[in-house]
């Protein structure tokens, strides 16, 4: 019987060991989409508690602690950090099978060398023990990076970011690498028209001007985005329910946004108009400076209308949605590529069922000039487990190239989070393993070991030119 995540976790025998240890385990981390905080990174944040560097923001775990019956005050309420982390502790027995319980783990070991199973009767002594940890320099946010072998990460940043945290990094010369990515999903939400005017005002204020006009707004884009790039940035992101791609020349965008900056609601058509012709304004925005553009697609968001009116977004009250996705993407990427103007493209999709779909659109709109222009990204969010993890690179493997993946991410607000990265390489070692095992692949472990590296490091390197 094998020991619980010993060094061989998820490795079954000698070959997926070899991968793991003398290939994919030695390979630093390109983090390309995370959600930290650059605040955090720039101040060298040092926690007060494992609370704090663990639970907040972390939305998996709410809803792990809401689905065994915790109140919401130990989640994102009021509690105090020792009670919060008490009721955390007293979840994680019950997530066995979950992805939960093995990243918890894992991150108790690889953070702090903890290889207590946590509980209620082990919590107290791990609390301690972490707390003292974390006031250590070792264990400020920057250390927890370096730790773990983090080469470079991209933040996720709205367009109205002055970015001083990101500028005050970059003048340190910092060994890891920090760089904004460009993420103006705000700019197409139109639904609500006293949100979206606000933001408009917030944005304008960013670049010290009125938005009044149509071409204010895209003029002020422009800018922003040339703001981006002289900071480093080569990545946008874009996360929608799907992808738009309703035809709308300027004058009928410029008609509609007068509309809507009036405090008129829009008509769905008319809110697709809008979007379609931003969508594709954006993408040839990207496509000009040669950037890559991630589309994270097929999520149904903040269902739980009443916690959404109290906690806001992003605070666990997401879903798999069951959008149509097909004719967006086939739409906006023709179109792109029409024009010539279809940049480096990563595709996200939630719902396993478009899976499929996700792997043979990207391959669509190869074009030679680039190995892997075109990706079908790393299984995300409730697809970011074993069973997704492994979908994902199967299908990918019988309907594109896997050799040429740019690999894993973390997704994540949490410092605590990279080894997610350990989590895919495993995974994928073992995979790779099995068809040698069964004599489908060759058991040439120096060319095969070379394809690992370059999914988990290599092939991210060359892709966004860093």
């Amino acid at each position: 019987m094998r020991t619980f995540l010993d060094e061989h976790f998820l490795l079954h025998g000698s070959v997926a060991e070899e991968l793991y240890h003398g290939h994919a385990a030695r390979m630093p981390i390109i983090d390309y989409h995370n959600h930290l905080s650059p605040q955090l990174i720039a101040e060298n944040h040092r926690f007060e508690n494992i609370t704090r560097a663990w639970l907040e923001g972390d939305h998996y775990k709410w809803r792990a602690m809401r689905a065994h019956g915790v109140e919401e005050s130990f989640c994102t309420g009021g509690a105090d950090d020792w009670q919060k982390f008490l009721h955390w502790a007293q979840t994680v027995p019950y997530t066995l099978r979950n992805p939960l319980y093995h990243w918890t783990h894992l991150e108790l070991q690889r953070y702090f060398g903890i290889r207590e199973l946590l509980s209620p009767e082990t919590a107290r002594s791990i609390w301690h023990r972490c707390n003292e940890q974390l006031q250590q320099e070792g264990h400020r946010v920057r250390g927890l990076l370096e730790g773990m072998q983090v080469e470079l990460l991209c933040t996720t940043d709205d367009p109205s970011d002055d970015l001083q945290f990101h500028a005050r990094i970059r003048a340190e010369d910092w060994a890891v690498k920090v760089l904004p990515a460009f993420r103006p999903d705000k700019v197409l939400q139109v639904a609500d028209p006293a949100v979206f005017n606000a933001y408009l005002d917030k944005l304008g204020r960013s670049g010290d001007v009125s938005v009044h006009q149509f071409h204010d707004l895209l003029d002020l884009l422009k800018k922003r985005h040339d703001f981006f790039a002289s900071m480093g940035c080569t990545v946008s992101d874009h996360g929608m329910e799907c992808l738009v791609s309703v035809p709308c020349t300027e004058a009928e965008a410029s008609r509609i946004f007068d509309q809507i900056r009036m405090g008129k609601p829009l008509s769905i058509p008319e809110a697709e108009k809008y979007q379609g012709f931003m969508l594709r304004f954006l993408a040839e925005l990207h496509w000009e400076k040669g950037w890559v553009q991630q589309f994270h697609l097929g999520a149904f968001r903040n269902n739980l209308t009443r916690m959404m009116q109290t906690l806001g977004p992003d605070t666990g009250w997401d879903s798999i949605g069951d959008a149509r996705q097909g004719p967006g993407l086939r739409a906006f990427l023709d179109d792109m590529d029409r024009v010539g103007k279809l940049a480096k493209t990563i595709l996200y999709n939630l719902n396993p069922a478009d899976n499929a779909l996700f792997a043979t659109m990207a391959g669509n709109y190869n074009d030679g000039t680039l190995a892997g222009k075109m990706q079908w990204g790393s299984a995300w969010w409730f697809l970011d487990q074993q069973d997704g993890m492994r979908e994902q690179m199967q299908l990918l493997s019988r309907m594109g190239l896997i050799a040429h993946f740019v690999g894993m991410l973390t997704d994540s607000r949490s410092f605590l989070s990279f080894p997610r990265h350990e989590y895919f390489r495993r995974i994928l070692c073992q995979l790779l393993a099995t068809d040698i095992g069964n004599g489908e692949l060759p058991n040439d472990i120096p060319w095969i070991g070379k394809i690992v590296e370059d999914i988990c490091y290599h092939n991210a390197k060359r892709y966004f030119g860093w």
